[in-house]
């Protein structure tokens, strides 16, 4: 519908520019004066949306990427380097990690307004089979990002998501040993993922041109599902689809927002913050929450060569949707039938994707496998059938004659509801995971001083905390991400530059070669880690009854539990994320000796009623009186673990301060700009009506 341009610019720079490469024109015919049809509802704004969060994943993408390194033993930790490290290294980290999630949202919803407005019928069939192929490398690009921070999860998703493939008859083995580099996932597979990770973000934007491109030609569906028949039907791109797409993406950056400033790990798997180890299998191996539905379904097929093919149709069947549904009539909403099987596919949809977190056992296999086949006979049965035996409702002559207005609300909440639906998937099927594991009661939920949206840490307690790390948990746990300059860091336990150097020099770092090629000992400085409790893992085990005491940096965060419905769905409101502190705290007094007497403990282990399977092999850590606290704070274990686990949050996050008081700046301006959108939208959108 973009044809020859008539633009004609004024300036004789430009018009010399415009005779020899008319992209000024193109632009103009394309984004300004490209007709639009006037009932467009809000549905509409995710292009757009998805458009600008593909803008701000390859940003941040680059940006990672340059201090990222793709390495077995370095990847994990520069990830983190670059959160602690770099300036503003974790907002460039947070946007890119829940900037997925976010694609992944709208683009769902995007494809969920074709599938009910019909906008896969011609003559837009290339326009939705370019968009399934967007998709497609989506999924791709989104997995092996997913692998490069090299936690725990990142590995072993990779290792079973890259051995499906050795299903595939005479060739799958070589499939994945070429996707590994070698004979396991290793160096070789991080580099690959790395290159192609890097690589398909840029060829997912040449086909989103190609995707605008066939949009341009065969025009925009629209609510009512006909064509625009005169200029009443369309308005002009610019201002009245710009401003109007400007207000949902502002609406959309508002949610978005919440979860990089205040819930920024609510979507991921904290078994990623621990580095990923090839002898250590996680209890359930979940991909994220965008995956689940066809995780689901590949879980439900008996045959792993069955179940690999059932995966990637649920995904392929979507590119024969044109000559599925061979309705004239395209929107379901004049489609009584359609409407209502296609929300019954909706339900079916978030129904697959939270199996997908669960136990591939018992109920939830078969209820997968009744789902399974429920989303193919929406495509494969319910489709073609209504196409021949519906009736549907008489649609409106034109455009013009489709009223706007009872529509816009009825989207708006549709979204809303959609946006929750996902987000009780995602939360749900995560919390389920932790809830498999724990096996114990739910630690109580305590008063944190860094809650809320101005939460902040309590200074004494970081530095009571940091007394209790250094004299009881330090002879066992290292700290391997934190350097003694980062207790006077601000947001931190408040150490002047001169006490936490009089903090380093308590201990001795062995340095060299001097100038003889002699090494020597010296006093620590702030630039130095915090030292080591034993030389290597295997002096560690030895000393520990077998077991290896895990690093301390990111524990709050690496730890978890089910909170339960509802209140994982509050948390999302509330920013809750202190169930990592509440798990510390409630571990180090849940030691109960002696152990009930229906539970077998093993040799050398100690029950506790928080720790998943209740045995650990750490005796009880804190007894009262033990550390000696200078400010008059009871020494009493209850506040041991208080502290410790304040400190322990603050080495898992610590610019928390930083991150929120910049996300109440970012949602002052968002939430006032979003008025004053709204209220321009409505100036503009009044002379069109």
């Amino acid at each position: 519908m973009s044809g020859p341009s008539t633009y004609q610019p004024t300036n004789p720079a430009l018009q010399w520019i415009e005779k020899r490469l008319p992209i000024i024109g193109l632009v103009h015919s394309s984004f300004v004066a490209y007709p639009t049809p006037r009932n467009l509802n809000y549905w509409w704004t995710f292009g757009g949306i998805l458009s600008f969060m593909l803008g701000v994943q390859i940003v941040t993408g680059v940006i990672l990427a340059m201090h990222y390194t793709p390495h077995v033993d370095m990847a994990f930790n520069s990830v983190e380097s670059i959160v602690r490290d770099v300036n503003y290294g974790w907002l460039l980290r947070y946007l890119h990690s829940n900037g997925a999630s976010m694609f992944f949202i709208a683009v769902y919803i995007h494809m969920l307004r074709g599938l009910y407005y019909g906008s896969y019928k011609a003559p837009r069939e290339i326009l939705w089979i370019l968009g399934v192929i967007i998709y497609l490398l989506m999924m791709a690009t989104g997995f092996m990002g997913y692998v490069l921070p090299w936690g725990q999860m990142s590995f072993w998703g990779a290792t079973v998501i890259t051995n499906l493939f050795s299903a595939i008859p005479y060739v799958g083995e070589s499939i994945v040993t070429l996707l590994w580099g070698g004979y396991s996932v290793g160096n070789p597979t991080l580099n690959r993922f790395f290159s192609l990770h890097y690589l398909l973000p840029f060829v997912i934007a040449g086909v989103v041109v190609l995707h605008v491109w066939a949009l341009h030609v065969a025009g925009q569906n629209n609510p009512a599902g006909v064509e625009p028949k005169t200029e009443k039907d369309t308005v002009p791109f610019t201002p009245y689809a710009t401003i109007k797409d400007g207000f949902g993406m502002v609406c959309f950056m508002i949610f978005y927002a919440w979860f990089v400033f205040y819930i920024p790990n609510y979507l991921g798997d904290p078994d990623n913050y621990i580095m990923a180890n090839p002898g250590v299998t996680p209890a359930h191996i979940v991909p994220e929450w965008y995956y689940l539905p066809f995780y689901a379904i590949l879980r439900s097929i008996p045959s792993k060569l069955g179940g690999v093919i059932a995966m990637f149709s649920a995904i392929i069947v979507l590119a024969f949707l044109p000559w599925l549904d061979t309705a004239k009539t395209k929107s379901s909403k004049y489609r009584p039938l359609a409407k209502q099987f296609f929300w019954m596919f909706v339900v079916v949809a978030v129904l697959l994707g939270w199996l997908g977190g669960k136990p591939a056992e018992g109920i939830y296999i078969i209820a997968g496998r009744v789902l399974t086949f429920c989303y193919f006979a929406y495509f494969l049965i319910v489709l073609p059938i209504l196409s021949r035996i519906e009736t549907p409702r008489a649609i409106p002559n034109s455009i013009a004659d489709d009223v706007l207005a009872k529509y816009g609300k009825k989207a708006v909440s549709a979204i809303v509801a959609l946006v929750l639906a996902g987000g009780l998937m995602a939360g749900g099927t995560q919390k389920a995971e932790a809830a498999d594991e724990h096996g114990g009661p739910t630690p109580p939920s305590l008063s944190w001083s860094f809650w809320g949206p101005v939460g902040k840490f309590d200074r004494g307690a970081l530095q009571r905390g940091y007394k209790v790390y250094k004299e009881v948990c330090s002879t066992c746990h290292s700290m391997n991400l934190l350097h003694f300059r980062n207790l006077a860091d601000e947001g931190g336990p408040g150490f002047t530059a001169a006490q936490a150097q009089a903090v380093a020099s308590e201990i001795k770092v062995q340095d060299g070669p001097n100038d003889a090629g002699d090494m020597f000992e010296r006093p620590g400085r702030l630039a130095d880690p915090f030292p080591k409790p034993f030389p290597n893992e295997n002096a560690a085990r030895a000393a520990n009854g077998g077991a290896y005491p895990p690093d301390l940096s990111l524990m709050a965060k690496a730890r978890n539990y089910d909170r339960g419905f509802p209140q994982f769905v509050f948390d999302f409101f509330t920013q809750f994320q202190e169930k990592g502190p509440n798990y510390i705290d409630a571990l180090l007094q849940g030691y109960v000796d002696p152990a009930p007497k229906d539970f077998a403990l093993p040799q050398g282990a100690y029950y506790n009623k928080y720790f998943p399977g209740h045995a650990i092999k750490m005796p009880k850590p804190i007894s009262d009186d033990q550390v000696t606290y200078d400010d008059g704070t009871p020494q009493k274990v209850e506040n041991y673990a208080k502290d410790v686990a304040t400190f322990l949050m603050w080495t898992a996050e610590p610019h928390l301060e930083a991150r929120k008081r910049l996300g109440l700046q970012v949602m002052v301006f968002l939430i006032i700009f979003a008025f004053l959108m709204y209220f321009t939208k409505k100036k503009v959108w009044a002379n069109a009506h």
